[in-house]
């Protein structure tokens, strides 16, 4: 099983430095869980969250760096 990052405290989820701190639609990922990343709404932070394998979302990331995202 994999131990998602402590949601009620917020440790280990992190912003990009390319979103916007005005409030807008923004995701944050956690790190520290080997082989996966954790992604959940910004705006609600007790909501679900996706946990998604590291090379997917490495391979997901690479594209979005190229502007040709795979989907």
């Amino acid at each position: 099983m994999i131990r998602s990052p402590d949601r009620a405290t917020g440790s280990g989820w992190r912003k990009s430095s390319y979103s916007r701190g005005n409030g807008g639609a923004c995701v944050v990922v956690a790190a520290g869980l080997p082989g996966a990343v954790p992604v959940r709404d910004s705006k609600n932070p007790e909501g679900p969250h996706l946990v998604f394998p590291g090379s997917a979302w490495s391979t997901f990331i690479s594209g979005v760096k190229t502007g040709r995202p795979s989907l």
